[in-house]
């Protein structure tokens, strides 16, 4: 888009002109290929840097982009309390070296102007955690360090005086934060991410359904349900699986995703009598031809802020089923996109998944696609343009 078009389009803001060009550095601790946090990292260096801003990242790794130098921050740590502490401190003497008209950061780290609270509040995480352990499970999470650290540092960062902004990537993010901490108001900002339309699309089927189903052994006429994530505890797989065993012996499932403990949860698929129906791929790097072999998407996420694998399989056309604490379920009407369900209801889930496959499946996944029609990547974008130069004024 040319100046002069987006000066004469009133929902593209202008390019950026504070202090050609505006200096934005991004906080982020480690990048994964699987990770949704650094997806929305990516895509928003892209984009910022397309509209004139200069973005520096600070991180202990990143892969090489050929667009700039990041600062590293990589100092030597045993253990997960030392490793966020040493990095957090190294952050906030690095920036001091540094001028930046703006820090956003995805850590929980006091030193930043703008916080995207992509991993939602730890505490809330925790109390979901709870509620399917029994006294031992409990107790561990009472005496782990670790999470007394971070929960300091999320009352450290929300406490900040320097904190102008809080990016939420839901509702139900803002609500919890206003909750736990008494964040005001006009700090707090939702701002979905945005999900690539054009390489997540329908037609994802035409090119990958046979080829998918062809590698991985699953009938072309069976019906396929797709589970997507990393972190299969917290994603609630536990929960997929009981409720896929309660269907009939014709759909499949695919759980494309990464978790140390796989094996335990293909013991779990045993001990179901569901292993010759259930594919388990571990992590891709490209996840776009599993969503083209499937018919629906499933993820009871016990906990998880706005996933954006459930963007994605919108945007390729699947109706999904998710939990009450994904911050997915504020895009969903029950039946028509979708389902509802509380992350631990084994037998919800199960009528969920067998509704989804039944008549008008057709209209669902047309629904699913016009679900994030308006949440393009390049729609968000200006949302976040628009935040910083508010900010940096």
């Amino acid at each position: 888009m040319s100046d002069a078009q987006r000066e004469s389009d009133p929902h593209h803001p202008s390019p950026i002109t504070h202090r050609q060009p505006l200096r934005i550095a991004l906080i982020r601790q480690r990048y994964t290929d699987f990770g949704g946090a650094e997806r929305f990292v990516a895509n928003a260096v892209e984009a910022l840097r397309q509209e004139g801003a200069q973005l520096t990242l600070v991180t202990r790794q990143w892969k090489p982009d050929g667009n700039g130098q990041p600062l590293i921050c990589n100092p030597f740590y045993l253990g997960s309390v030392w490793r966020d502490w040493g990095f957090a401190r190294c952050v906030c003497n690095t920036l001091k070296k540094h001028s930046f008209d703006l820090v956003q950061s995805h850590e929980r780290i006091a030193c930043c102007d703008v916080y995207r609270a992509g991993d939602g509040v730890h505490r809330e995480w925790l109390k979901q955690r709870r509620r399917s352990m029994g006294f031992l499970g409990r107790l561990g999470i009472a005496l782990n360090p670790y999470h007394h650290y971070t929960m300091a540092a999320e009352r450290r960062l929300f406490a900040s005086p320097g904190l102008k902004a809080v990016i939420c990537n839901s509702r139900m993010v803002k609500e919890e934060i206003r909750y736990h901490f008494g964040v005001p108001e006009d700090k707090l900002h939702v701002i979905y991410s945005g999900v690539d339309t054009a390489a997540y699309h329908p037609g994802l089927s035409a090119l990958h359904r046979e080829s998918v189903r062809t590698r991985y052994a699953i009938p072309q006429e069976a019906p396929l349900f797709l589970f997507v994530g990393s972190g299969f505890e917290r994603k609630g797989v536990e929960t997929l699986l009981a409720a896929f065993a309660k269907l009939p012996d014709t759909p499949y499932l695919m759980v494309v995703g990464k978790d140390k403990h796989q094996d335990r949860f293909q013991r779990l698929a045993i001990r179901l009598a569901v292993q010759d129906r259930v594919r388990f791929t571990g992590g891709q790097t490209d996840a776009k031809p599993f969503y083209g072999a499937a018919d629906a998407f499933v993820l009871p996420t016990r906990y998880d802020p706005f996933p954006n694998a459930a963007l994605e399989a919108f945007a390729s056309g699947l109706p999904v089923i998710t939990s009450t604490k994904s911050g997915a379920a504020e895009l969903i009407e029950n039946g028509k996109n979708g389902y509802v369900c509380e992350a631990l209801d084994e037998a919800c889930l199960a009528q969920s998944m067998r509704a989804v496959l039944g008549p008008g499946l057709a209209d669902r996944q047309a629904a699913a696609r016009a679900t994030v029609e308006a949440l393009d990547v390049r729609a968000t974008t200006p949302q976040l343009l628009q935040l910083y130069l508010r900010l940096a004024v």
